[in-house]
C-alpha cells in the first residue's frame, strides 16, 4: 500500500510539472518565436502606443470614421472581460428596440439605402473587429462627406481594405474597421 502511494504522488508531482510547467513554458516560447505577432494578440501600434488589435473590435463613434458592429460585450460594449453576444431571441422587444433605434439612426445617414444586417445585429462574442463589404459601403457616404473628401477616395480606401474569403472558401469577404480607420488617417 505504501509503495503504491508514494508512486502515486511521485506521478503526479512528475505530471503536474511536466504538464503543468515545463509544457506551457516550450508552447509560450515556441510560439514567441515563430508567431510572435499572433501569440501576443496582434497589435496595433501608433508611434510607440498600443492602439488596438486586429482580432478584438472597439467602438468608433465620430462621424468621419467607419463604424463598427454593434457589441452586446459588458455593459458599454467591446469589453473583453465580458465577450458574449446578447442571448435574445428575434422575438426579445429589447432586441427590436435597439435594432429599429440603429436602423432609423442609419436610415438619416444614407437614406434610401437598405441598411446590411451586420450594422445593426452583434457577433456572438461582440467583439467582432469586422464589418462586411457592403457595411462598409454604406458608411462611404457619411464618412466622405465628414472628411470633405471625394466617395470614389473613401471607395477605394475600401477595396483595398476588404480581405477576401481565407482559402478562397472559408469565411465571407470583410473589411477590419480598425485597419481601415487608421488608413483613413493616414491620407
Amino acid at each position: 500500500m505504501k509503495k503504491h502511494l508514494i508512486t502515486s504522488l511521485l506521478m503526479v508531482i512528475w505530471t503536474t510539472v511536466l504538464l503543468g510547467l515545463v509544457y506551457p513554458l516550450v508552447v509560450t516560447g515556441v510560439a514567441q518565436v515563430l508567431f510572435k505577432d499572433k501569440a501576443n494578440g496582434q497589435l496595433i501600434t501608433r508611434d510607440g502606443a498600443i492602439i488596438g488589435s486586429r482580432i478584438i473590435g472597439q467602438p468608433f463613434s465620430g462621424p468621419g470614421y467607419f463604424h463598427s458592429r454593434p457589441s452586446a460585450a459588458g455593459n458599454a460594449g467591446y469589453d473583453a472581460a465580458n465577450s458574449q453576444g446578447s442571448n435574445f431571441g428575434p422575438t426579445n422587444q429589447k432586441l427590436i428596440d435597439r435594432v429599429q433605434r440603429d436602423l432609423a439612426r442609419l436610415n438619416t445617414e444614407n437614406p434610401g439605402a437598405p441598411v446590411p444586417a451586420d450594422l445593426v445585429t452583434a457577433s456572438a462574442s461582440g467583439l467582432d473587429p469586422d464589418i462586411s463589404p457592403a457595411g462598409a459601403e454604406f458608411q462611404i457616404p457619411r464618412v466622405a462627406r465628414e472628411r470633405s473628401w471625394a466617395e470614389e477616395k473613401v471607395r477605394r480606401l475600401v477595396q483595398a481594405h476588404i480581405r477576401p474569403r481565407q482559402f478562397a472558401v472559408l469565411g465571407e469577404p470583410r473589411v477590419n474597421v480598425l485597419e481601415l480607420n487608421l488608413a483613413l488617417d493616414g491620407k
